[in-house]
């Protein structure tokens, strides 16, 4: 496990290089905007498509093979990307069709990277492995784009996209000696019936639709996401226009999300048994805190209020994650992961948007105000409509049992 999360903060931290550079890269080649988020988008939408089948894979094949594979694959795409931009070859079509296959191969990589990690540790370990996941992701992201600047002043910006395919390269170096911890419960073995992939993709789609527990997973980190967290864009507006700051001021606001995500995947990495229950009542305190951050008089004020904010929320996801990894049974973790990367994307892809249009309608602080208090006001109706619905307790009496309140059947019975 140890290895593990070496690997994987390697590998965080190339892939945040990677993706910190492709933006002012794709502005170089075009100088639009709008190609910018075009290209993230293409990126994005095989997540939104094929997901399922990605998972439905990663149930089908034995996990560390179909993780090195996929590590490898994305290694030799972000090669290829680097010797097209070092030869001034590269253009913009055929940077999407590798940013396309990037996000076809990562519907595989990503769930298959994410329960191999799970089954190096005892099952009672899984939600901490999970938080120590959190807490690798934060921390290659930080280093990641800092190495960014440092990588394109120095050696230019195809140095970026190699550093990334290096990272790839060792990550599936390390894969074929990662070893189980004792106590820990193989994962390897197929699906006792796999009788074909459609009914494969089914019957993850089913488990999901019918577990309540997933559905209202989905829906708190939906609306979550819709009308929260997306802090680099409220809180840049808010930042730089009523709280009068600047870009210097929005980066020590960034500084301290960051500092606020890694403490929360500390505190993440302690819990032992994650249920809903904890992810909706944090999403709702972070809700919350966005609505106080939103009325905030000054600058100093928001700072004090964004550290809590990003805490909750780091912790919030990972017991999320937990949860999404754990409820489902082995054979059919990958299809879930598979279903919800594709529930996800659409959020990331239509959050943002809407959350847009918010801001154009009621400003920043009116957004953050109107979006934590739909995020708390749907989770309270939500919690408020389950305990209407939980059903009453039956009391059994033998016939002729004239004791009220007594139950019929005994502990043992």
């Amino acid at each position: 496990m140890r290895w593990w999360s070496v690997a994987n903060f390697v590998s965080n931290a190339g892939t945040w290089m990677q993706l910190t550079v492709q933006n002012l890269l794709v502005l170089q080649i075009t100088g639009s905007a709008a190609a910018t988020g075009l290209s993230m988008s293409v990126q994005a939408a095989p997540a939104l498509l094929i997901s399922v089948l990605g998972g439905a894979a990663v149930d089908r094949w034995p996990r560390k093979l179909t993780a090195a594979v996929s590590q490898a694959v994305l290694g030799a795409i972000a090669f290829t990307t680097a010797v097209l931009v070092a030869l001034d070859l590269i253009d913009m079509t055929s940077l999407m069709v590798l940013a396309a296959l990037t996000g076809v191969v990562a519907t595989v990589d990503n769930p298959a990277c994410a329960l191999l990690g799970n089954d190096l540790v005892p099952a009672e370990d899984v939600p901490s492995a999970i938080g120590v996941g959190a807490l690798v992701h934060q921390a290659g992201r930080l280093v990641g784009a800092a190495l960014a600047g440092v990588a394109v002043g120095f050696l230019g910006t195809s140095a970026a996209y190699f550093g990334n395919g290096l990272s790839f390269l060792f990550v599936a170096s390390v894969i074929p000696f990662l070893r189980p911890a004792a106590g820990a419960g193989r994962q390897d073995a197929p699906a006792p019936e796999n009788t074909g992939p459609d009914l494969t993709v089914r019957e993850g789609l089913a488990y999901f639709v019918r577990r309540p527990r997933l559905v209202a997973l989905a829906g708190v980190t939906g609306i979550s996401s819709v009308f929260g967290r997306n802090y680099g864009l409220t809180l840049a507006v808010l930042v730089t226009g009523p709280l009068a700051g600047g870009a210097g001021s929005f980066g020590t606001v960034s500084t301290v999300l960051a500092v606020g995500g890694i403490l929360g995947a500390v505190l993440g990495a302690r819990l032992r048994r994650p249920s809903v229950r904890l992810v909706g009542a944090l999403a709702a305190a972070g809700a919350l805190l966005q609505v106080v951050a939103g009325l905030s008089p000054s600058l100093a004020v928001l700072i004090a209020l964004v550290l809590p904010m990003a805490v909750v929320e780091s912790v919030s996801d990972t017991a999320g994650t937990a949860v999404l990894q754990t409820d489902p049974p082995p054979h059919l973790r990958g299809r879930v992961l598979g279903v919800w990367g594709s529930i996800g994307t659409v959020w990331g892809l239509g959050g943002p948007p809407a959350l847009g249009l918010l801001m154009e309608l009621a400003g920043p602080r009116g957004a953050l105000v109107t979006g934590g208090l739909l995020i708390a006001g749907a989770i309270g109706t939500g919690s408020l409509l389950r305990r209407r619905r939980a059903p009453a307790a039956v009391v059994l009496r033998k016939e002729g049992h004239d004791a009220p309140g007594r139950p019929a059947l005994t502990p043992a019975a």
